[in-house]
């Protein structure tokens, strides 16, 4: 196990390498570097002027020595203007020579600094990330019980009325995008219009302060979306064991069927969900963008898009980085998972 896990990790972190330096690489593009820097500088700049910008801030360097400078493994750049004014990548403008970092990276723990929001990213990355964090675990908390329940109801009796009942429902829900149960709970829900104004506050307060006023119609609108997929796969498992050769021989023997289902059908209809629901982790730290944006809920999803919108290169890249390690982390122990759920499964 712990040859397999290392082996795992050595292709994690390839796979982290390259995706973040494909990300780099086209956040970095030359039209992406003209925009900031009129951004930060002056619409009216010309194209000498941008050129300048740019290059006394190592912009225009080869993309390799970038990426290095970013990751830390490389030399800050350093800047010695006409007037013997010296800035640096690591260090403040005239600062001493001994206060001078060479090296200031993601590897150092410095994520650069988000010129839209004027803080430091790891500050902002770190807030916004743990706003989805909370509402990640109402989701999972709602999400994953309703939906193992659905499946494993559906697929004990494969074609009864209960069946068809709730493949029907979990087909429904998966079937519904966010943004149109989102509209509509708060049609219904949170408005007047109706008549039924259950749900008061804004889902922005719930940041700070989670009630069921405020909260709980975010969590649905994204737990009912994601669950139809689980349960789907769940009555499908289940199904599977069912007719399973041992499942008839302890037909056979007489055991109840209750019995049969929790002590001999339940654990192997699990393993193919618990992996599904480990993928379901970064579709909820990513995908609950419409949902976030929908309910003004300023997480992460919402600082991805105004990273984007704004060109903010350190911060997009900061939020590209946590969602590549995120996805590597939960294969990682959706592997793990597997192989102890699965006792057919050996690792040499």
């Amino acid at each position: 196990m712990g040859l397999f896990i290392l082996r795992r990790l050595g292709v994690m972190l390839l796979t982290a390498l390259c995706l973040t330096f494909i990300v780099f690489f086209l956040t970095n593009l030359y039209p992406n570097l003209e925009k900031l820097a009129k951004t930060q500088g002056n619409f009216r700049m010309s194209d000498e002027a941008v050129a300048s910008w740019l290059d006394d801030r190592g912009y225009l360097d080869n993309t390799f020595v970038k990426y290095g400078r970013w990751l830390g493994v490389a030399p800050g750049w350093v800047t010695e203007k006409d007037d013997g004014t010296v800035t640096g990548q690591c260090f403040a403008e005239n600062a001493p020579v001994e206060d001078r970092a060479t090296f200031c990276g993601v590897l150092q723990g410095d994520w650069g600094f988000s010129l839209v929001f004027k803080d430091e990213v790891s500050n902002i990355v770190a807030t916004r990330l743990g706003a989805t964090g909370k509402l990640m675990g109402f989701v999972l908390l709602v999400m994953v019980p309703m939906s193992l329940l659905v499946g494993v109801l559906a697929g004990m009796r494969e074609g009864s009325g209960l069946d068809r009942s709730l493949s029907t429902f979990s087909i429904a829900t998966t079937a519904t995008p966010e943004y149109v149960s989102g509209v509509i709970f708060i049609a219904v829900f949170a408005s007047s219009a109706f008549g039924l104004k259950w749900f008061k506050g804004s889902a922005t307060q719930a940041i700070e302060n989670a009630t069921f006023e405020n909260f709980t119609l975010p969590v649905l609108t994204i737990a009912l979306y994601g669950m139809g997929y689980i349960a789907r796969m769940t009555r499908a498992s289940m199904t599977e064991v069912m007719t399973a050769q041992y499942i008839r021989t302890a037909r056979l023997k007489g055991v109840s069927f209750g019995n049969i289902v929790l002590k001999h059908a339940l654990r192997n209809a699990l393993i193919a969900p618990f992996t599904v629901i480990m993928l379901q982790i970064p579709w909820l730290l990513n995908g609950v963008v419409i949902v976030e944006t929908l309910f003004n809920y300023k997480g992460f999803g919402w600082l991805l898009v105004q990273a984007a919108g704004n060109n903010d290169i350190e911060l997009l890249l900061a939020v590209s980085v946590v969602s590549v390690v995120v996805v590597l982390i939960t294969q990682l122990i959706s592997d793990i998972g597997y192989v102890f759920l699965n006792p057919r499964i050996r690792i040499s």
